[in-house]
């Protein structure tokens, strides 16, 4: 399903004529600008897309982070663990 841009280059064209553009210049310039707003302007779809690709790295960020979070946790499980282990080591030691 295509947008349709409600740009009107007869009204546009008439405009431009009624302050000196002569009727080429306005009807060139009137079609240079429907080309340029439709192939510029963001549609409903384009921006539907681009919410979908921020929903999918959003869910993506997200288990990252929990990936990262729990190698983390592990880390510092081991850190704790190894830490206790010298204490108790220097504890029997001394």
């Amino acid at each position: 399903m295509d947008t349709v841009i409600a740009f009107d280059t007869l009204v546009y064209a008439k405009k431009l004529k009624a302050v000196g553009f002569s009727e080429a210049q306005a009807e060139t310039l009137a079609e240079s600008q429907a080309q340029l707003i439709e192939s510029r302007l963001a549609t409903k779809q384009d921006i539907e897309l681009v919410r979908r690709d921020m929903k999918e790295l959003e869910t993506s960020l997200k288990r990252d982070m929990k990936e990262i979070e729990m190698r983390l946790t592990i880390r510092m499980g081991t850190l704790i663990a190894a830490s206790i282990a010298i204490v108790a080591t220097l504890v029997k030691v001394l």
